[in-house]
């Protein structure tokens, strides 16, 4: 709970800086908001590794293969990035790249998910 604190204080402390200096140079108020989802992101990283242990036990006890789970991680890490970059992208005000962004990270999660598709149509017609 004390994480949620620390990422709203700094969130809003880098939005109204960069409203401020946005003002007189876009450029350095788009460096800042860049910095600020950096350190936001660190914070993160805790959590993010404590799912990743969570999810790890949860597979072993159900005797999924590491195969099974690793797709929808990267699926997911895939989805997340892609979000960020086109956000950026767009408050750069290049709205173009960032649509570009967001359908390179559509068919790149498709592709790792791939294996995971193939796994449940062996599955499928396995049982057919």
């Amino acid at each position: 709970m004390e994480e949620i604190g620390k990422a709203a204080a700094i969130a809003v402390t880098a939005a109204l800086c960069a409203v401020v200096v946005k003002k007189h140079a876009k450029e350095t108020a788009l460096v800042l908001s860049l910095a600020a989802g950096l350190l936001l992101a660190s914070l993160a990283l805790g959590a993010v590794e404590g799912v990743r242990t969570l999810m790890d036990d949860l597979a072993a006890a159900a005797g999924l293969s590491p195969a099974v789970l690793s797709p929808v991680i990267k699926t997911v890490g895939i989805a997340i990035l892609t979000r960020v970059t086109a956000e950026i992208c767009r408050d750069a005000g290049e709205g173009g790249i960032a649509a570009f962004t967001e359908t390179v990270g559509a068919a790149l999660a498709l592709f790792v998910a791939a294996p995971l598709l193939r796994a449940v149509l062996d599955v499928v017609t396995g049982l057919l």
